[in-house]
């Protein structure tokens, strides 16, 4: 046994080692820092060099406020499709859509041979008190030719401030000649939620969009169902096609709606303190009745955490095709009065810890849509969109992870054509029921 003397000796050198290591560690870590930084300073003096000859010399005088924030762009596409620079209009064109709520007209439109096309009038709004109709065409918007304009520029004139006016030139098929209406703008409130009662015992619950109120109205829709269709509601079908996702805490609210327990959906970053969990609460606004998710190519994002929560807590049989396959999460970092940074901070994972990236969600019952001849060729010519298509995609977590994602996003606008929505509706009504067999495979992928 040591005498307390030498013990006492050679813990102080121990910790003498100790320290020097760990001065060494930390030098070595203080130059690997310092060599970084000074690479990157040689690539910034390489990016001012590079702006400067553009400046002096390219053949127009640029805009330098167009080049900065086209290389802040730059930079960020380089990492992936879904990072991006959000100068202060493109925030506030984001913040508008996430709320859902915006002064306008009220009409959803299209782009037809260069003029806009009014697809329909919103109920109970300034479109449609003033007599606006589908099939309208829009040529001018306070006497100023719409021709050259894009979609975009043209929504953005119609929207502006509540109570202002604004003049619309209509061209209506069976009137001779173009006439003028005057609009005054109001409170435009989208409804990211619509719902029918499909016969006398089925509510169909098509989700558009996941903004700030599409939990709300989803229990409105759920409440008013009920109420419809009393005791003999056999169940839901969720209609989440086409639904391109949204705010992450709707996905998450909206799966808890129809939950009583368990894990929703799990976020992981590139640090372990920026891993979540976020779990289910008491309640399902349902009651236990049956549900049956629709998706299908171009359900993605906060489309994909409802389906695959619901679809690994068994709470529901996903039916369709194989959704997109955003499995990543994006946050708005607001930069102050120079707009905000959309930045992809987390990959999400099921419940079960499937992730979606670059792979989608896989039904349990697979129902192909019947294609149009003209949308069978495009399609045979462009093939399949998915997240794994996109140049520049996050890649899975794994290297050797198998990518396969997207499928047709067609849906027909005549229900009575809706292969995948009358297939759901048999299964609620028990005239289909769940192949075992297709069951497994799906969970087996």
């Amino acid at each position: 046994m040591m005498r307390r003397s030498e013990y006492a000796l050679w813990a102080l050198l121990v910790l003498a080692v100790l320290a020097a290591g760990s001065t060494m560690v930390s030098l070595a870590r203080s130059q690997s820092a310092s060599a970084a930084n000074s690479e990157i300073y040689k690539q910034l003096d390489l990016f001012g060099e590079v702006l400067e000859r553009v400046r002096a010399d390219y053949v127009e005088e640029p805009e330098d406020a167009k080049l900065i924030e086209s290389a802040i762009n730059g930079m960020l596409t380089a990492l992936d499709p879904h990072s991006a620079y959000l100068n202060p209009k493109h925030f506030r064109d984001m913040q508008v859509q996430t709320r859902g709520e915006f002064g306008g007209l009220g009409i959803e439109v299209t782009m037809e041979d260069g003029v806009v096309k009014v697809v329909a009038p919103i109920e109970d709004t300034p479109a449609a008190r003033a007599g606006l109709m589908s099939g309208d065409l829009i040529t001018h918007l306070d006497k100023e030719q719409i021709l050259g304009l894009t979609l975009q520029e043209a929504v953005e004139k119609m929207r502006g401030p509540v109570n202002s006016p604004i003049g619309l030139t209509i061209v209506r098929k069976g009137v001779e000649d173009p006439f003028e209406v005057k609009v005054v703008r109001d409170m435009i409130h989208i409804n990211p939620v619509k719902y029918n009662a499909e016969g006398e015992d089925v509510g169909y619950i098509r989700v558009t969009t996941f903004n700030e109120q599409t939990t709300e109205n989803l229990q409105a829709a759920v409440d008013d169902l009920k109420k419809k269709l009393g005791p003999n509601l056999k169940g839901y079908v969720i209609d989440l096609r086409n639904n391109p996702g949204g705010l992450l805490d709707q996905a998450i609210s909206v799966s808890d709606a129809f939950l009583d327990q368990g894990a929703i959906v799990l976020t992981r970053g590139r640090n372990l303190e920026e891993t979540q969990r976020s779990n289910a609460r008491q309640g399902d606004i349902t009651d236990g009745k049956k549900i049956v998710v629709l998706i299908n190519g171009g359900s993605a994002s906060a489309s994909e955490i409802v389906a695959g929560a619901l679809q690994d807590h068994e709470r529901a049989t996903v039916v369709g095709t194989r959704s997109f396959g955003k499995g990543s999460v994006q946050t708005i970092i607001p930069l102050g009065s120079n707009g905000a940074l959309r930045l992809t901070t987390a990959r999400y994972y099921t419940p079960s810890g499937r992730s979606i990236q670059a792979k989608g969600i896989d039904p349990e019952i697979v129902v192909e849509e019947e294609l149009p001849e003209e949308l069978k060729k495009k399609q045979e010519v462009q093939g399949m969109r998915g997240e794994s298509n996109l140049r520049g995609h996050l890649r899975g977590e794994f290297e050797d992870d198998e990518e396969e994602s997207g499928s047709s996003s067609y849906v027909p606008e005549d229900k009575a054509k809706d292969t995948q929505l009358n297939y759901a509706l048999d299964l609620l009504r028990g005239i289909k029921s769940v192949d075992t067999d297709s069951k497994k495979k799906a969970e087996a992928n």
